[in-house]
């Protein structure tokens, strides 16, 4: 058997049963791609399953406020995407409903090219191979392609080999009896190889279908591929974060423009430890230091936080951008991961 004739026999015995992939509904679909952009299968679907019951459909979605939004996706990270995902709906339901071929579909915010490839054949059945990071790896592997995956070489390299490998008909598919156009079948067997079979640590080689026509086997090369560019420089900064605690509230801002966690919410942050209005003296004299050195990853820096509950005795003067509100309220304002864990500890 050739390669996508031998991935579609795997996929028929191992796929993975997913509820994304029980419909054609362009806006589940579009919906499970964006949440698991950077996000694990187990995580993401409850995050999915709520999205799907408290808005079932994109013009319910885009009628929300994007507070709502931020505050459901609250605990996945890559806040950007939740964003997007709200202006995209916004864009969907302007259009009446989203347009069915990929140029279109790349027209919406924060759809590239794997997305926008992922939604065509999923839903409409679109001849549009999808390359994600389990596919790099499998194609990498078999083919023993050593041309870094993050570059735009290696990039058009893997797509057009995807796009080739791509059934063309009906006929490879039919001794299979899937239920999906060729390219959705296809499409979602390499994905679910790479994430089941061809994993990035220990690779199920020995059981491997694919293992006589396999480079990187025959070459002992599986550790090696995919290559990938180092390019990302991590920066590390240090924060202090201040959770004023007067006559039961707090203080929050919310995040401005231009940044991972805009539209999201934060306590007082600052550089320095201000002083109490009352005494003058460093809030740290008369404030609990509730964690030291809480470390957070993000795609470009590592952050390193200070946690600190401070209860003035007069009311203090906010700095701009801060707002009093009931702590009571204070679980209807959506917060990065990091704050998450400021006011467990609160």
């Amino acid at each position: 058997m050739g390669f996508t004739t031998t991935i579609l026999q795997w996929f028929r015995e191992n796929g993975r049963a997913l509820p994304w992939r029980e419909t054609r509904d362009p806006y589940a679909i579009w919906l499970s791609e964006i949440i698991l952009q950077q996000t694990r299968i187990d995580q993401g679907l409850p995050y999915w399953e709520r999205f799907m019951q408290r808005w079932p459909t994109v013009d319910v979605l885009a009628a929300a406020s994007e507070d709502e939004v931020l505050r459901e996706w609250q605990g996945l990270g890559y806040y950007s995407r939740a964003r997007n995902l709200h202006a995209a709906a916004k864009q969907v339901a302007a259009l009446g409903g989203f347009p069915t071929d990929i140029k279109g579909l790349l027209s919406l915010k924060g759809i590239g090219d794997y997305t926008a490839a992922a939604i065509g054949s999923f839903a409409f059945g679109l001849p549009a191979a999808v390359v994600d990071g389990n596919v790099y790896r499998v194609l990498a592997r078999h083919y023993g392609i050593s041309t870094p995956i993050n570059t735009t070489e290696g990039k058009k390299e893997f797509q057009a080999l995807a796009q080739e490998l791509l059934p063309s008909n009906n006929s490879q598919l039919s001794p299979f009896n899937f239920q999906l156009p060729p390219s959705a079948a296809y499409n979602q067997a390499l994905m679910d190889f790479g994430a089941i079979h061809c994993t990035p640590a220990k690779p199920l080689c020995l059981q491997c279908p694919l293992q006589d026509s396999c480079v990187a086997f025959r070459e002992g090369r599986t550790a090696e591929l995919p290559v990938k560019q180092k390019t990302l420089k991590i920066k590390e900064r240090h924060l202090i974060y201040i959770y004023i605690r007067y006559k039961g509230e707090t203080a929050l801002r919310r995040r401005p423009a231009g940044d991972i966690w805009q539209g999201l919410y934060e306590p007082l942050l600052t550089d320095t430890l201000p002083s109490d209005t009352a005494t003058g003296t460093p809030v740290g004299c008369g404030a609990i230091l509730l964690r030291q050195g809480v470390k957070h990853v993000l795609t470009h820096r590592v952050l390193y936080a200070d946690f600190w509950l401070w209860t003035p005795a007069e009311r203090p003067t906010l700095p701009e951008g801060y707002f009093w509100l009931p702590e009571s309220d204070r679980d209807r304002y959506a917060v990065p991961r990091l704050i998450e864990k400021m006011f467990e500890e609160v």
